[in-house]
């Protein structure tokens, strides 16, 4: 699957209130802007047409696009974000994910879901029961996904935040994981490649059109990689890790 699209959006000012369980400090908001455009011409280097809306300042989380919808094939899913202090970025992602998309669903009360608890692997998604993201809400999923032949999998978690924290996919059914995913039956199909210690944090690299993204600084994850037979691009993401976001939070790409 070659990606066409992205849609991004600036950092708030406010960035710096962002929901964190990281003690990395405060991210800096003018380092978090360079970082940003360093990351969006990464996307059009690779091929993707970018849509960037504007911060939203009042939504100090508002950056990380990946929760707040989930888009595969022809349709789109507005997700209803575990984090109350998020629900509202959803409203304002709306109206662009409808000038792409024309089936839209909605996950409703009592279903919360954040799309960084799933990863897509083919017609499969593996979809992570975390603390943002509950059984009702992935069963509205499965019943969204059920008639376009695309099989929902739980997956049981209790340590990371999001489920692409730990484990993404790339590409020939090969993983990344880490830390409680390591071994985890879910992935028994696929063969799976242990994130070097130290550098759990590269376990959220980003496949995108047979290249990897790497953050920058993870220099056994970004060889490991490359010896998978992988182009590495490095994309430097140091102040959104304070806040707890990756490299696949800052983007939705179809």
């Amino acid at each position: 699957m070659m990606f066409k699209q992205a849609i991004v959006r600036k950092p708030s000012r406010s960035i710096s209130e962002g929901l964190t369980g990281a003690d990395l400090g405060t991210p800096d908001y003018q380092q978090s802007l360079l970082q940003h455009q360093s990351y969006t011409n990464m996307l059009t280097a690779l091929g993707l047409t970018v849509t960037q809306l504007p911060a939203l300042d009042d939504l100090a989380d508002a950056t990380f696009v990946e929760d707040v919808a989930l888009l595969v094939d022809d349709v789109a899913v507005l997700t209803r974000p575990g984090a109350k202090s998020r629900e509202p970025e959803v409203s304002f992602m709306a109206e662009t994910i409808r000038e792409f998309f024309t089936e839209v669903h909605t996950i409703t009360h009592p279903g919360t879901l954040e799309a960084g608890d799933i990863m897509r692997v083919e017609n499969k998604l593996y979809v992570g029961l975390s603390d943002r993201t509950n059984e009702a809400g992935v069963a509205q999923l499965a019943s969204i996904f059920a008639p376009h032949g695309v099989d929902v999998i739980r997956v049981k978690m209790s340590e990371m935040l999001h489920l692409k924290t730990g484990v993404n996919y790339l590409s020939n059914k090969q993983m990344l994981v880490c830390g409680e995913f390591v071994g985890h039956p879910a992935f028994a199909d696929y063969e799976c490649f242990e994130i070097p210690e130290g550098e759990e944090y590269a376990a959220n690299s980003l496949w995108i059109n047979g290249s990897v993204i790497v953050p920058t600084g993870f220099d056994k994850t970004a060889s490991l990689i490359e010896e998978l037979g992988y182009p590495v691009v490095r994309v430097d993401t140091t102040e959104f890790r304070k806040i707890d976001g990756g490299l696949s939070c800052l983007s939705l790409r179809f």
